[in-house]
């Protein structure tokens, strides 16, 4: 996992791939400018999920820590998945912290702040097949592949790998139990979600596949109007960075982490 993941903050990134230096032609004012309304899919361990009534994992707590440094109280809007962009850009939430990859087709929509994380899109298998699938994954996944719908893993599957037998699934565990029962043969996702599921459910029989399938980079969506918010940010971000808490708080949620 280490070779995967890896602190990055570049303000170059995030001018090339995120638009946040783009002027805005109006200036967003929130309903309750004391409250940040921040907009996630808790489907994401160790990202982001439910732990009772209670939002946990990364972003849960990096989001805590963005309000306190914006003087903001970050309360959580649960929104579908595919829903979280629309109601970003229609004004529900003021921004989206729920493991999203930069993609062009995300950033024509809105804007990213800097990436603080890297990852790769895995597999998760049953433990006696985990390396069944390094020639031909679609052929090979004769029960079909699992994936969250609207995901970049959704993405690649869809151009890469066109012939293999999509099955979707609302959160990881719902796949991680299908393929214990023999329903799916393989479940892509990113690498956080992948060896969280891989240690919950390695009891089961299931593990880690070696296929790293992407690189992509994590980072938070706003509005590309609302620059201001954006630099703010940023600046918590490098802020992170450079006092350790970032790195703290992933190694928290993913103990491998470094």
């Amino acid at each position: 996992m280490k070779h995967l993941l890896e602190i990055v903050g570049s303000a170059a990134v995030c001018a090339l791939l995120t638009g946040c230096t783009s002027a805005p032609k109006t200036r967003y004012v929130p309903p309750d400018p004391a409250v940040l309304r921040v907009g996630v899919a808790p489907v994401s361990p160790p990202m982001i999920f439910k732990s009772g009534d209670r939002f946990v994992g990364v972003e849960a707590e990096l989001a805590a820590n963005l309000g306190r440094e914006l003087g903001r109280k970050a309360v959580f809007v649960a929104e579908k998945w595919e829903e979280l962009i629309d109601a970003l850009c229609n004004g529900p939430i003021d921004i989206i912290l729920s493991s999203m990859s930069i993609t062009p087709a995300r950033s024509y929509r809105i804007a990213f702040s800097e990436p603080y994380l890297k990852i790769g899109q895995m597999a998760l298998a049953r433990a006696d097949e985990k390396y069944k699938y390094l020639s031909n994954i679609a052929s090979q996944a004769e029960r079909g592949i699992g994936l969250k719908p609207g995901t970049t893993a959704d993405f690649l599957v869809r151009q890469e790998l066109p012939t293999a037998t999509r099955k979707y699934f609302t959160d990881g565990e719902q796949a991680a139990d299908a393929l214990t029962r023999k329903k799916i043969d393989l479940f892509i996702s990113d690498a956080p979600m992948i060896w969280y599921l891989a240690g919950q459910y390695e009891a089961k029989g299931l593990a880690v596949t070696p296929l790293v399938l992407t690189q992509e980079q994590l980072a938070w969506g706003l509005r590309r109007t609302d620059t201001e918010l954006c630099g703010a940010v940023n600046a918590y971000l490098r802020k992170a960075q450079a006092s350790g808490e970032l790195n703290q708080t992933l190694s928290k949620w993913m103990p491998g982490f470094q």
